[in-house]
């Protein structure tokens, strides 16, 4: 299975890893059982790329990881993430402050049950704490033998070269498909830059990108919430995406594979998260890396899906506040 290495001297990972956050409710019930099979059957294919976080159900999918893991640890990169905070009945806050790194660091090896993380992202950044404080944090926990490689999560460029300044940082993680581009390739190009990789989530536009959504009555409550599921904004993603469903269909491929296989063809130094409680979806997923695009597919695309086309935001108004900070 095709790999590529995170940052400059970080490890191998798969080009299409495992993401894990709807295994913890996140999309509608799941079954422990099953989503524990299901990372045991991407491991054993061959994916070695899993990504977690503490915020997934605040926990309760990184006890699950751990279980899943076991005997199969050293066959693994494993992420996890941190920062982000309960609160009820409102969008979550956000904590960098040292102390709460460590904190969570801690709680997070308990409940993976293992000694070592091999990347642990800032999960959002924390406008009243400077990430040179909260790296600095995060740096002390690789020296401790406790975590491998840093990685962020939705950072904008600038705090990227603040914090890789103050200890190397091997993957910045941010939403990246054919249909939401902006932020990402204007992260890109500072990661680039930097040897950082691009780690790109949600690289079939929450399911958009499938195909599979024909019509909104389809799409469920979490998803939902997201602009891009309503009303006129719908209407006019979905007509995008039957041209890639059409592009698809010449290609020979499923749209979900050409959507990851766009995302893969921007570059060695970017790899696909693809989170599914499917393991029929995640086979599916797995194989966009066989999928090759010519020059000439790339421009259709892009031509069929210009930068700038999708409609409405990337998050509802609340999440669109922690993102890309």
């Amino acid at each position: 299975m095709a790999q590529r290495v995170l940052g400059t001297n970080g490890p191998m990972v798969t080009a299409v890893g495992l993401g894990c956050m709807s295994f913890s409710g996140v999309y509608g019930e799941a079954d422990d059982a099953v989503s524990e099979a299901l990372v045991q059957k991407a491991i054993d294919a061959g994916c070695n790329h899993v990504d977690s976080s503490d915020m997934y159900g605040w926990g309760h999918n990184e006890t699950l990881l751990g279980r899943a893991l076991k005997g199969r640890r050293d066959r693994v990169v494993l992420a996890t993430k941190f920062g982000q905070v309960r609160r009820e009945g409102q969008p979550n806050g956000v904590n960098g402050k040292p102390d709460y790194v460590v904190a969570c660091c801690e709680a997070s090896l308990r409940r993976l049950g293992v000694e070592t993380i091999d990347l642990y992202y800032q999960h959002r950044v924390d406008p009243e704490t400077p990430i040179e404080e909260t790296v600095g944090a995060m740096a002390k926990l690789v020296t401790q033998g406790k975590v491998r490689h840093l990685g962020l999560s939705e950072a904008a460029p600038e705090t990227i070269r603040r914090a890789h300044a103050v200890h190397p940082i091997a993957a910045v993680q941010s939403e990246y498909s054919i249909l939401y581009r902006d932020d990402a390739e204007a992260t890109l190009a500072t990661t680039r830059a930097l040897g950082i990789s691009f780690v790109a989530y949600a690289p079939l536009g929450r399911g958009l990108l499938t195909g599979s959504y024909t019509d909104v009555a389809q799409v469920g409550a979490r998803q939902a919430a997201h602009p891009r599921f309503q009303g006129e904004n719908f209407a006019r993603n979905r007509a995008l995406v039957d041209k890639l469903v059409a592009i698809a269909g010449k290609k020979g491929c499923t749209p979900g594979q050409l959507a990851i296989a766009w995302v893969l063809a921007q570059g060695e130094d970017v790899v696909a998260l693809a989170g599914t409680r499917s393991w029929a979806r995640f086979e599916e997923n797995l194989g966009a890396a066989g999928v090759v695009l010519s020059a000439e597919d790339l421009r259709r695309l892009e031509a069929a899906i210009p930068k700038g086309a999708a409609a409405g935001t990337r998050y509802p108004p609340a999440g669109m506040k922690a993102v890309y900070l």
